[in-house]
């Protein structure tokens, strides 16, 4: 029965980040969206301040954002096999689309193609953009203001963002 139960888990890992990894275009902050509304809306597997948290670490790791969440959540979910599975779910639709991808290389240029990527191009954005707003939520004034600042600061004066970060950890 418990290897039954285990088994599961790992199922449901791996559909949930292929679900995930499917249906994402435009990267990791593009999938940020979907994997909270996935792991901690439907199936309730991490509390909102615990993805936060994992979501930070993922973002501080080296390594792609959308694989290390899927790495954290997997481990906290099932340990290793749990991450494992996840890492599976998420990468296997990335590693068919390069592979048809290089089957298909003549069509790039196929007015059909270019429209579709296209007309792809606004939801990308607003993928990037919905985690923004969602996980700026219960920041603050202050903080919002000392992230507007240092973004100001970055974006006009040139300022690298690594002594912002040294700043800020500091």
């Amino acid at each position: 029965m418990n290897t039954v139960f285990t088994m599961r888990k790992s199922f449901d890992l791996f559909w949930s980040f292929l679900k995930i990894g499917i249906f994402t275009f435009g990267g990791g902050y593009a999938m940020v969206a979907l994997i909270e509304k996935e792991v901690v809306d439907r199936r309730r597997w991490v509390e909102r301040t615990e993805f936060l948290d994992l979501l930070t670490l993922a973002q501080t790791s080296p390594g792609a954002l959308a694989l290390n969440t899927a790495v954290f959540v997997g481990y906290k979910v099932d340990g290793y096999r749990g991450g494992v599975w996840s890492v599976l779910g998420v990468v296997v639709p990335s590693f068919v689309i390069l592979v048809i991808a290089l089957f298909f290389a003549e069509f790039r240029h196929d007015p059909v193609v270019e429209a579709v990527f296209k007309g792809m191009r606004p939801a990308v954005v607003a993928l990037v953009l919905a985690p923004v707003f969602n996980l700026s939520r219960g920041i603050g004034p202050v903080r919002l203001g000392l992230g507007a600042l240092a973004l100001g600061v970055t974006w006009y004066a040139g300022f690298s963002p690594v002594y912002l970060i040294l700043v800020g950890a500091l």
